[in-house]
């Protein structure tokens, strides 16, 4: 399934999440200008030399960084899409803090299953996937338009969110499974699932605390 757009409408204009877009693109220009290859390997986050203490920056670096076109666009596809919500109800502060937190927690997620990889790890996907576990967190029933390709066929269908985000968090639980044991390189799914698991528990906090501040009369 592949999401199109949401029907939840936003409360604010999403200046982060335009912002980050905007710095994701503007990265992979530079990528391009200075060499794919070059800029992944010496900004990239590489399991065993975070482990060993170095290059400890590529943390951040790694976050706005991507391995192709398709990459960098999927990824906007889904930052775009589910976003803006999760930024109007964080309000700005909270959301970007939200973002890079759940960005940093999926590179340990993937560092904890890959920590001897020397295979560099770029992408924003950790961190929108933070995203993705606080949309199906706050917006379960939100119907979202996806592409359905069916074999020889496609069709368009408005499915809620929680069974759209459910089934993509299934798809990267069984595929990081399945990966257990190899040598590192492909598809971070245990960074994905990091960083979707940190968004549900970081929504759940933050709404929890929105609570305690309301006052009643």
């Amino acid at each position: 399934m592949i999401p199109l757009k949401d029907d939840n409408p936003r409360s604010a204009f999403p200046v982060l999440t335009i912002t980050l877009i905007t710095v994701n693109i503007l990265a992979f220009l530079l990528e391009l200008q200075f060499g794919l290859e070059y800029v992944v390997m010496k900004y990239g986050a590489i399991p065993i030399e975070i482990v060993n203490g170095q290059d400890l920056e590529t943390m951040f670096t790694s976050m706005f960084l991507h391995g192709g076109f398709m990459h960098l666009a999927g990824n906007m596809l889904y930052l775009w899409i589910f976003g803006d919500n999760i930024e109007s109800y964080l309000g700005r502060f909270k959301f970007i803090l939200f973002y890079l937190i759940c960005g940093l927690i999926a590179i340990f997620a993937h560092i904890f299953m890959s920590g001897s990889s020397e295979v560099p790890m770029v992408g924003a996907s950790g961190a929108i996937s933070g995203i993705l576990g606080a949309y199906l967190i706050k917006y379960p029933k939100a119907k979202v338009l996806v592409l359905i390709p069916i074999i020889f066929f496609i069709t368009v269908r408005r499915i809620p969110a929680l069974f759209v985000l459910g089934f993509w968090f299934i798809m990267q639980l069984f595929s990081g499974v399945v990966t257990i044991g190899g040598e590192g390189g492909g598809v971070a799914f245990w960074a994905h699932i990091g960083g979707f698991v940190a968004g549900l528990g970081l929504i759940l906090l933050l709404s929890e605390k929105k609570r305690k501040a309301v006052s009643y009369n």
